[in-house]
């Protein structure tokens, strides 16, 4: 809300307090009350405003995300529940939220300020800790996020979101051993559907980038049977093809990967990649 906007609503508030503090006539009841009924109808007119507009803010958020989205390995997408926190004599929980709400939008800094004063306030608080290792991921920051989802999963094994994130740490940072060990981790535990299926594509990810072709083809097919709206498992399903000699299958995976969304920033890839190479054109492995 506009600072002047807001001016108005405490000029307003204030000219009515000082009415009933100075004692308001019989004849001028009515008129006080009406005066008190149209300031809340406007203010909650303007809230309800302002949360549409909060709203629309996180469509723009939704579409920064996807322009990004073809410009390489994308980290997890932030899928954390909003958090449940009880009020606190020291104030942890509102920073908690707060980091929370940064995150959702992308506000990935913010997110990591909010949550090093949550943990400063209630050390050791796992729910703290990794919200934190998410801001710090999606900010690149991979030592500083893989120390706290270590933390996170010496309290939780079972945690199987903080277990593939410290896999695709382990994948960017091309500790292709511990990445393997976390992500095949991740999917015999099977108990969240959005872990499990970004373990089989990161996995997929580890052994297109060891150039072992046919175990990539693998999970990349794979995590089309658990997701099949993953589109950027098509494109790197079609690079496993390609660099394995499987020219024709690659194709064929691009073709089908575009058609699946041609709207989605790796269906426009995928076209793009297909337009490459039967043109003649070289395919990086970077």
């Amino acid at each position: 809300m506009a600072d002047e906007t807001l001016a108005s609503f405490r000029a307003q508030y204030a000219t009515i307090d000082a009415k009933l503090d100075a004692g308001v006539a019989g004849a001028d009841r009515a008129q006080v009350k009406a005066e008190i009924v149209g300031l809340f109808k406007t203010l909650e007119a303007q809230i309800a405003e302002l949360s549409q507009l909060k709203d629309d803010i996180k469509l723009l958020v939704d579409k920064w995300k996807a322009q990004q989205a073809a410009t390489g390995v994308q980290a997890p997408e932030f899928q954390g529940e909003k958090p449940v926190v009880h009020a606190d004599h020291i104030g942890a929980s509102t920073f908690i939220e707060k980091g929370w709400s940064r995150l959702s939008l992308g506000d990935y800094e913010g997110a990591e300020k909010a949550l090093l004063k949550a943990i400063e306030l209630s050390p050791g608080d796992p729910q703290s800790e990794a919200l934190l290792g998410w801001a710090q991921m999606l900010q690149e920051k991979y030592d500083d996020a893989l120390m706290n989802f270590q933390k996170v999963l010496m309290r939780e094994p079972a945690n199987a979101l903080a277990r593939i994130n410290v896999g695709y740490i382990c994948l960017k940072k091309q500790i292709f051993g511990e990445a393997i060990e976390h992500l095949s981790k991740a999917i015999r535990l099977d108990n969240d559907r959005k872990a499990t299926l970004y373990a089989h594509f990161y996995l997929g990810l580890v052994y297109l980038e060891r150039e072992m072709y046919e175990d990539a083809q693998t999970f990349f097919q794979k995590t089309l049977n658990l997701g099949p709206n993953l589109i950027e498992a098509y494109y790197e399903l079609g690079r496993a093809f390609w660099f394995n000699e499987e020219r024709e299958e690659a194709r064929a995976t691009w073709a089908k990967g575009h058609a699946t969304n041609k709207f989605n920033p790796w269906g426009k890839k995928c076209a793009e990649t297909l337009a490459l190479v039967d043109s003649g054109g070289e395919l990086t492995r970077g």
